[in-house]
């Protein structure tokens, strides 16, 4: 299992020529405050063209759009609450039948109503992603987010993309303000 920074960069399939299905875990929890309204935190994920855009909505995929990419990307559903060990959220992807038209695909993780609750990435802790060979279950490439957020309501966690017809893995950790909207517009879609 490869652990990696902010910035770094991993080949996924070069070394593991028959992986072909994976899950990409996201988890967090939120620090005790005394705000008095629940976070919830959702992972989306963007399938982008090679331009780093969506081609229409279809490639926004998140809990109320739950298949992508032909069916080659799924997300298994929404966590409200964020409590317990392991991964909030799963994203399913079968890398071997991703359309070639999509070139990378954006793992993000926004928080709900962040504005109206008066929430943000400062008040969340223990943010990672790691991939899994659905197959086997082994834990390939993991990346802990760390505490470097503030007053960001989104953050891009990392991103799968193709280099020389290999998957490799980005591990990116970018916040942004706006949410989820400032996201979608970024990605190329009308919010």
């Amino acid at each position: 299992m490869i652990n990696l920074s902010k910035g770094q960069k991993v080949d996924l399939t070069k070394g593991n020529p028959n992986l072909s299905n994976i899950i990409v875990g996201l988890g967090w929890d939120t620090n005790k405050y005394d705000g008095g309204k629940d976070f919830d935190l959702d992972s989306s994920v963007f399938l982008l063209n090679g331009a780093g855009k969506c081609a229409n909505d279809h490639d926004f995929v998140f809990y109320n759009n739950t298949i992508g990419a032909n069916g080659a990307v799924e997300h298994t559903g929404d966590n409200r609450t964020g409590s317990g060990n392991g991964d909030d959220e799963q994203v399913k992807v079968s890398l071997k039948t991703v359309p070639a038209a999509i070139e990378k695909i954006a793992f993000t993780i926004t928080i709900h109503d962040a504005e109206q609750r008066g929430q943000n990435f400062g008040q969340v802790n223990n943010s990672y992603v790691h991939i899994m060979d659905a197959d086997t279950n082994e834990e390939l490439i993991r990346y802990d987010l760390g505490e470097d957020f503030s007053i960001e309501t989104a953050v891009v966690v990392g991103e799968l993309y193709r280099h020389n017809g290999e998957w490799k893995f980005n591990a990116i950790g970018s916040g942004y303000q706006g949410g989820l909207a400032s996201l979608v517009r970024d990605f190329g879609l009308q919010a």
